[in-house]
């Protein structure tokens, strides 16, 4: 009697339409502040406040943010302040960052005006920041 398909309709993402995999990630706003160290196996956006220690798979840092503690991921993107250690394996820093703290990094790009006040140490070795993560979550210590 009616022409329309009993099957609901449910709308289609730009990537499910193209067959993109979606890449999970969480996004902590600007309008965020936490006190304690966060862990994530997932990728990690900030554009708000942190006091504490951050493990990540991949960290995007906004230029607003400011993280208070040490930094651990595979990979980071740096754009706010840092005040605290950082390791990964592949580093960019863009110009609005300010980083105090020592740096440890297998590759990284440095854009003009960013600024770091510690010690740069290249990681030659095989153990990668990824290596350091399972250490963290397997004795609970770093």
């Amino acid at each position: 009697m009616f022409s329309k398909s009993s099957k609901s309709q449910r709308p289609v993402s730009p990537a499910s339409a193209t067959g993109a995999k979606k890449t999970p990630f969480s996004l902590i706003g600007g309008d965020v502040s936490i006190t304690g160290d966060l862990s994530a196996s997932v990728d990690l956006h900030i554009d708000g406040r942190i006091e504490g220690d951050i493990t990540c798979a991949a960290l995007v840092q906004g230029p607003d943010s400011h993280i208070m503690g040490h930094v651990i991921a595979s990979s980071a993107r740096l754009a706010g302040l840092v005040d605290g250690s950082i390791t990964a394996e592949e580093l960019t820093v863009e110009s609005s960052a300010r980083i105090t703290g020592d740096v440890t990094y297998r590759r990284i790009s440095i854009e003009p005006g960013s600024r770091i006040d510690g010690r740069l140490t290249h990681r030659d070795g095989e153990e990668t920041p990824a290596a350091e993560l399972k250490l963290i979550t397997s004795d609970g210590a770093a």
